[in-house]
């Protein structure tokens, strides 16, 4: 601003009568030319729509790799001792109020994602692709029933679905080989979902039809019905029983067609005197005559210090999955279904063993974990893994031992702000002797990775 301009801004101030200037009158309205008109969309304004972003990228390391793909057997995936993984997702949602408060709703959103540097054998060094991820609409009761709002909910279409803890059900997308994204997992939404869901009060009632959406390279025609109760008993303490009817292409995968399972869980903190203790279980029932009949539990026991700083929090979980007796005519090995990741070491144990080579089935695994919060952004831990086989001979031809290996992992997660976060990994794998006489591997795993995930 020049001195002449300021000289006169002065003088006009000097200027201005006192009753003017008077601080409680209200300033003078815009005039219709200054207002900032609202910016259309194109979109039915009756209608309330939000839009969110979602992307990220990763850098892996992997030295002396051991790939033998535990989320899609019998699909390669050798993603060499250095990759790069990314991803973008945007995503419109909509929702619409009836008179009677009743909505419905909706979503749609696709996904592009893209692997750099793997093997170029089997799909070329970079593997790419784009593809929607949710599409489906839905109603919710809104006020208009007697038992609580949104008591009755609704959806078809391309949707997630979690089960729990994501022991059995969660992830609804195959990713990795022709796909790309391996490990980032992108898509989770199912090819095709159905769910009716009632919560009056406490309760919780679930009916549900879900077809994976699969790679076209490993297509087994995967798909069930179920239903599902859960209980909240408090603040604390969640109760649920599940019941699903699977279905396959019996030529590619036998033992889950006509496959009956049943799942029990309890996720509680059940002394009201210390909310600190905390104890989770699982148990899984898979029935299918000889084709498979088999089982798999968890128990897991934690205590946080929430009244220290860091609020440290030790657990310690014991994970069996049954593995097939060679010396019967029934098949017993689990069969680990559409577990996802919930939470680091669940439901993909070990970021060297469970991501890459050893999957939940055939496996006995223990794990003693510190997690500590040093704030509302940062967190972070370690996790001490030791796995086991269940039946040494279903690992390989001439395996004997049981020790399949022994890793740490060392994490830190941290919220840079409300759009952009930052996780850093590294891990350390001793392979065991099962591993050893399976696969002539002796060298010792290391493993890293940096991941960054932008949400808006």
């Amino acid at each position: 601003m020049t001195r002449s301009i300021r000289a006169a801004l002065c003088l006009m101030s000097i200027a201005v009568p006192p009753a003017v200037a008077r601080a409680q009158d209200p300033a003078p309205p815009a005039k219709p030319e200054e207002q900032e008109e609202a910016r259309p969309t194109g979109l039915p304004s009756r209608v309330k729509w939000t839009f969110n972003l979602d992307a990220g990228w990763g850098t892996f390391g992997f030295a002396n790799s051991l790939y033998n793909n535990p989320k899609d057997p019998g699909v390669d995936e050798d993603l060499s001792d250095q990759w790069f993984e990314g991803y973008v997702k945007p995503a419109l949602s909509a929702s619409y109020t009836l008179t009677s408060t009743g909505e419905i709703y909706g979503k749609v959103s696709v996904v592009g994602e893209r692997t750099y540097g793997s093997i170029p054998d089997l799909y070329g060094r970079d593997v790419s692709s784009f593809g929607p991820e949710d599409l489906y609409i839905g109603w919710r009761s809104g006020r208009s029933l007697t038992n609580g709002e949104n008591a009755l909910d609704s959806r078809v279409g391309r949707s997630q679905y979690r089960l729990g803890h994501g022991y059995l059900i969660f992830d609804g997308a195959s990713e990795g080989g022709s796909r790309g994204g391996y490990w980032t997992n992108a898509r989770k939404a199912f090819e095709l979902a159905a769910i009716a869901r009632l919560t009056p009060g406490r309760h919780v009632a679930e009916l549900f039809y879900l077809d994976k959406d699969e790679l076209k390279e490993s297509d087994s025609g995967s798909r069930l019905w179920g239903t599902n109760y859960e209980f909240n008993a408090g603040e604390n303490t969640t109760l649920g029983a599940t019941y699903m009817r699977w279905f396959a292409k019996p030529a590619i995968k036998p033992e889950r067609d006509g496959l009956n399972v049943v799942n029990l869980r309890a996720y509680t903190a059940p002394i009201s005197s210390a909310p600190d203790l905390s104890f989770e279980f699982e148990y899984a029932s898979e029935r299918n005559g000889e084709a498979l009949d088999s089982n798999a539990w968890t128990l897991q026991g934690a205590y946080e210090f929430s009244d220290v700083s860091w609020k440290p929090k030790l657990s310690y979980r014991y994970a069996f999955f049954q593995g097939d007796d060679p010396t019967t005519a029934a098949n017993e090995a689990f069969d680990p279904l559409f577990l996802g990741f919930y939470d680091w070491g669940t439901w993909w144990q070990g970021e060297i063993a469970g991501e890459y080579f050893l999957s939940n089935s055939n496996l006995k695994s223990h794990l003693v974990r510190a997690h500590v919060t040093p704030s509302e952004a940062v967190s972070g831990g370690l996790m001490f893994y030791k796995f086991g086989l269940d039946q040494p001979e279903s690992y390989g031809p001439q395996v004997t031992a049981t020790d399949v290996a022994s890793e740490i992992d060392a994490y830190v997660d941290w919220d840079v702000n409300s759009t952009f976060t930052i996780s850093l990994l590294g891990a350390y794998a001793d392979p065991g002797k099962a591993v050893q006489q399976a696969t002539g591997r002796t060298k010792n795993f290391v493993y890293g990775m940096v991941y960054v995930g932008y949400s808006f």
